[in-house]
C-alpha cells in the first residue's frame, strides 16, 4: 500500500482543515516546498497535493508552489483543487503534476472527464470520490450532491476508471479512524485501485487500510500533530 502524505494549501501555506471546513484552517508551515523536501528526505516517495485555494474558487490558484516542489524534489505528485477545463488539467500536468485527481467535473460533467481519461490515460486521471453521509461532495465539499458514492465509483469503473480517492469528509481531520466499513464495501463489489482518506492517525488504522485492499493511503493532519512520526512512515516505504 502506497503512503501518501498530503500538503494542502491557501494562500501558498500548508494547512489542514477540519472536514473541509476551511473556517477552521491551521497553518502548520509557510514553506510547502520545506515540508516537501522533509517528505523525501524520509524516504517518502509520493504526494498528494491539494489547491484548496482552486477548490474554492473553481480555479486553479497555487500552480506555483506545484511547479516548485516537482522542480525541487523527486515525489511522484496527485494534484487536485481547481481543476474545470482541458486546459487546466494540462496545465497540472506540464507544471509537474504525475497524477490528477478529479472529483467536481465526475460529478458534474461526466462526458468531460471521459474525455480527459480518453486524452491522458486510466493511470493518469485519479477519479474522486469524496462523500458526506455516503454522498458525493464537490466544488470544495461545500456542495453535496445526492450520489451515492458506491454507484459513483461503479459507474466510473465500467467506464474505465481504473483509481479512485475515498475521502469521508466526517472523518476528514478529525484522527478518528478511517471510514473501514465504506473501504471494505467499495472493494468487494469493485476491483478500482482504492486511496483512502480521512481519519488516519494511527500506524495500526494504516494496516486495517491494507487489510482492507486499499492500495494506497492519504495521511495528513496526523503527521503535524505528530499522532505518526516521519520515522514510522519512512519504515514502512
Amino acid at each position: 500500500m502506497k503512503i501518501i502524505p498530503a500538503i494542502d494549501i491557501i494562500d501558498g501555506k500548508c494547512v489542514r482543515l477540519t472536514k473541509g471546513d476551511y473556517s477552521t484552517r491551521k497553518i502548520y508551515n509557510e514553506d510547502p516546498v520545506a515540508v516537501a523536501k522533509m517528505l523525501e528526505d524520509h524516504g517518502i516517495r509520493h504526494l498528494h497535493l491539494v489547491d484548496l485555494d482552486g477548490a474554492r474558487f473553481r480555479r486553479i490558484i497555487n500552480i506555483g508552489v506545484l511547479a516548485a516542489i516537482a522542480s525541487k524534489t523527486s515525489l511522484a505528485i496527485d494534484f487536485s483543487g481547481g481543476v474545470r477545463s482541458t486546459s487546466d488539467l494540462m496545465l497540472a500536468f506540464d507544471s509537474g503534476a504525475k497524477h490528477v485527481t478529479v472529483g467536481s467535473i465526475a460529478a458534474a460533467n461526466p462526458d468531460l472527464f471521459l474525455q480527459w481519461l480518453d486524452m491522458f490515460g486510466a493511470d493518469k486521471i485519479i477519479l474522486g470520490a469524496d462523500c458526506n453521509n455516503r454522498k458525493i461532495a464537490v466544488n470544495g465539499w461545500m456542495e453535496e450532491s445526492d450520489i451515492d458514492v458506491l454507484s459513483f465509483i461503479q459507474e466510473y469503473e465500467t467506464k474505465g476508471v481504473r483509481h479512485c480517492m475515498v475521502t469521508d469528509i466526517a472523518r476528514d481531520g478529525m484522527l478518528s479512524k478511517p471510514a473501514t466499513d465504506l473501504y471494505l464495501e467499495i472493494k468487494n463489489n469493485c476491483k478500482i485501485n482504492l486511496i483512502a482518506s480521512g481519519g488516519i492517525s494511527s500506524i495500526d488504522d494504516l494496516q486495517a487500510l491494507s487489510r482492507c485492499g486499499c492500495s494506497g493511503a492519504i495521511i495528513g493532519k496526523a503527521i503535524y500533530e505528530g499522532y505518526i512520526s516521519l520515522k514510522e512512515l519512512s519504515q514502512l516505504c
